[in-house]
């Protein structure tokens, strides 16, 4: 708590989670495509923050702010990055169609 960061957090959360409370909007669903179970959706969106996270660590700093911050300063290695994941994105999108249609 020594640092404003941690207690802008955590206001934010608390926020949204009492904004929704006192609308009534506040429900637990998992966004999944017809021929995939919520336990496959949910092992999915598990693998897939595994290896964002491991890619951050070995990367050694955050993934998306590589892209925007050395994209913005025109870096070279920055802007291949940038095309190499959304080039990966759309190839692994093309993987997994079929549980979404």
């Amino acid at each position: 708590l020594r640092n404003w960061l941690v207690v802008e957090v955590v206001g934010v959360i608390l926020g949204g989670f009492l904004g929704a409370l006192s609308a009534g909007r506040l429900k637990t669903k998992v966004e999944k495509g017809p021929n995939i179970s919520v336990r496959g959706r949910l092992a999915y969106a598990l693998g897939g923050g595994v290896i964002m996270g491991f890619a951050a660590t070995l990367a050694r700093g955050c993934t998306s702010g590589q892209a925007l911050s050395g994209g913005a300063g025109l870096g070279t290695g920055s802007w291949i990055f940038m095309l190499m994941v959304f080039g990966g994105g759309y190839a692994v999108a093309h993987l997994v169609r079929r549980q979404w249609t």
